[in-house]
């Protein structure tokens, strides 16, 4: 007598019973992990300094670590209460710094937009589009910052031989962190950007031109990983993009 399969059937049924409870299980795939993809680079590619721009609380300093990186990490969050958290989390890493600044094309003061959750704060306005995906990254006030280029401080962090990586996440900001990181970029082997596909502040490129000026400057994109999706039409507003010098 033939037994009945039960088992293919059961899986399905506890996936449909955990997909409605808001889980998803299958079988890992470090191809496609970002968090894996980012090790795997950072391993292959020798670095060993990481410039943190738009650090907010220290998420991504706290995520590197947790990942296994102990290299340098140099943050730069420009807003008070923020940075305050920066520099809490950062006071007992001897290999981790932190640094009141935001990072621009152009040296000086500026004001920024604080968003209400934060992470969504700018120096540049916002648009409706972004506004109506996310409610609660509306600006509620300004604050007074200062602004410093990448090229001007770079050396102050990287020693001969060292291998730089740089991330950026600056809302809508990211073209003007690479023109002030021209001279650097020679000397950074890969970076982590993040790109929009809509125009979420104003004035920002969109991906494909983020993409096309650092493929210009020698870098390939090896990994995109999504970032903001508007929950009520499903659409993706915003990604990560990890590029390296292959």
């Amino acid at each position: 007598m033939r037994r009945r399969r039960n088992g293919p059937v059961l899986k399905s049924f506890a996936k449909r019973q955990l997909r409605e409870l808001g889980y998803t299980v299958g079988r890992y795939d470090a191809i496609r992990d970002p968090v894996a993809v980012r090790k795997r680079f950072f391993d292959r590619l020798d670095l060993n300094v990481v410039f943190d721009v738009g650090a907010n609380t220290g998420q991504y300093a706290r995520a590197l670590r947790r990942d296994g990186y102990r290299g340098r990490i140099v943050s730069f969050e420009p807003m008070s209460e923020p940075f305050n958290s920066l520099q809490g989390h950062a006071k007992d890493d001897p290999c981790w710094t932190a640094h009141r600044y935001a990072v621009g094309d152009t040296a000086g003061e500026s004001t920024i937009n604080v968003a209400g959750n934060s992470w969504s704060s700018s120096l540049l306005p916002m648009t409706p589009r972004h506004a109506q995906a996310a409610p609660a990254s509306a600006f509620v006030q300004k604050e007074n910052i200062r602004v410093i280029r990448l090229d001007d401080v770079f050396e102050d962090h990287v020693r001969d031989g060292d291998r730089a990586y740089l991330k950026i996440d600056t809302q809508g900001y990211t073209a003007k962190v690479l023109s002030g990181a021209e001279k650097s970029l020679a000397r950074i082997a890969g970076l982590e950007v993040e790109m929009s596909l809509v125009p979420l502040y104003e004035g920002e490129p969109l991906i494909g031109e983020i993409i096309e000026r650092l493929y210009r400057k020698g870098f390939t994109l090896v990994l995109i990983k999504p970032e903001f999706t508007d929950v009520s039409s499903g659409q993706q507003l915003q990604v990560d993009g990890i590029f390296v010098r292959l």
